[in-house]
């Protein structure tokens, strides 16, 4: 009687949660994409209304999903202190109550490192927690530092805090940070989300080794649990797709290389009113070509931008950073978009808001040097004005200037630096073949 063939064996199945917020989502589950073609099965877990807003959602990855028990995203920038009481202390019950009806049973938790009450779930549960950090590592550095760093209560004196700061990331000062340790809530979440992730198993990165080496290694002589660093955690895969007919991409297609400015300044936070019309009157007079994403009132702003360039309410970012048509990103220094760019190689004016966003900048203009700071032009009112705007982007955009091309090329060499990190044998293939060995139990 012949034998029947042996059955292979099932995959580790983890399951994963993020941060409910598009910054924190959309890497998830690039990574939980790349882990499925590593082997593992994966479970990612949202809100049921963040399920609703992914279109489609990624076909190998499998989704539960969990009660709107917190705000609606649409308001939450109305009261984001609420927002964050609220991620904080009602999505826990819920998630606790899906882990026991999964099948197959998880081997573990990947989540969001800012879901403080997370690895106390998994320690009940007897399942190893994995804590994911969706920015740089130079923040969660200082987070994790933050009592050696500002004296606890913030009462140290500011020269002693800027040269820690300097010893972090070239030219950080406590002005960059002051969103950061005088927002009341978001500090005292962030701050439990730092003492509970001491207790995971291991922290994942979305940066790429090769941005941040000296931060990273200090990381991993402090920290007792593994460090993994699989970035970036962007769509790169599907740039392989055939774009779409899209109205944007075929405007790309029909401009000179490197001649338009890409702007988008997130989908959160945003400038104000008079400094978008600063901002969009100094391209205007710049005379530069431009594609700008405004998710307001986009007639409005090509009203005031005239006819060398585009708005649209949205587009596929990733592609078009990396149309040889695009010259520069105006950027709010989020740190995908940071990611994306660098992925792409082009050099960016930075215009950070907040958190994360002014070491960002940093990173850009004084580490890797792929960029303007635009908010040194600040004037009175806190506002860049447009005669400021239209100079630092006739600067950038200069393709012949000494400076411009000092700059495009350390973005190309660091564009095929994170390029070769997700080649196979690179550092963030090797991290992602580490985490799923340790997840598998082989390690």
């Amino acid at each position: 009687m012949a034998s029947s063939p042996a059955q292979s064996p099932k995959p580790h199945h983890i399951v994963a949660m993020p941060y409910p917020g598009r910054g924190h989502i959309n890497p998830l589950l690039n990574l939980a994409g790349l882990l499925s073609t590593h082997g593992l099965l994966v479970t990612v877990v949202l809100t049921e209304e963040w399920l609703s807003l992914l279109s489609p959602p990624p076909s190998a990855i499998q989704f539960r999903s969990i009660p709107n028990v917190i705000p609606s995203e649409h308001g939450r920038a109305n009261d984001f202190n609420g927002f964050l009481d609220a991620v904080n202390t009602k999505l826990e019950k819920p998630f606790e109550r899906l882990l026991e009806d999964l099948d197959p049973p998880p081997a573990a938790i990947l989540a969001d490192t800012y879901l403080s009450w997370m690895v106390a779930v998994g320690q009940r549960r007897r399942l190893p927690v994995y804590s994911l950090w969706t920015m740089p590592a130079a923040l969660f550095s200082l987070f994790y530092e933050f009592e050696d760093i500002f004296g606890g209560d913030c009462a140290a004196v500011t020269e002693e805090i800027d040269k820690k700061l300097e010893q972090h990331v070239k030219g950080l000062n406590l002005g960059d940070v002051s969103s950061v340790i005088r927002s009341t809530t978001p500090k005292k979440w962030t701050l439990e989300s730092f003492f509970w992730a001491r207790g995971a198993k291991g922290i994942i990165f979305t940066s790429v080794y090769e941005l941040e080496p000296h931060i990273i290694d200090s990381l991993k002589s402090k920290l007792s649990c593994t460090v993994y660093t699989v970035g970036p955690c962007i769509p790169y895969l599907t740039l392989k797709d055939k774009p779409g007919n899209s109205d944007y991409m075929q405007w790309l297609d029909s401009q000179p290389i490197n001649s338009v400015l890409y702007l988008s300044l997130g989908s959160f936070l945003s400038v104000s009113v008079a400094q978008m019309d600063e901002i969009v009157t100094g391209l205007h007079e710049s005379g530069i070509r431009f594609l700008v994403v405004a998710r307001g009132d986009t007639s409005r702003v090509q009203a005031k931008m005239g006819s060398t360039g585009l708005v649209v309410q949205w587009c596929d970012q990733l592609k078009v950073l990396c149309h040889p048509s695009i010259g520069g990103f105006f950027t709010h220094c989020g740190w995908n978009s940071t990611i994306e760019c660098v992925f792409a190689g082009k050099p960016m004016l930075a215009f950070p808001l907040f958190w994360d966003q002014p070491l960002n900048c940093k990173l850009i203009a004084n580490v890797w040097k792929v960029g303007l700071n635009v908010k040194e032009e600040i004037e009175d009112g806190n506002l860049v004005g447009c005669k400021a705007i239209a100079k630092v982007a006739k600067k950038l955009m200069d393709v012949e200037g000494i400076e411009c091309k000092e700059m495009r090329k350390k973005a190309v060499e660091l564009s095929e630096a994170v390029h070769r990190a997700v080649e196979e044998g690179g550092s963030s293939y090797r991290g992602i073949s580490a985490f799923v060995e340790d997840v598998s139990g082989t390690v």
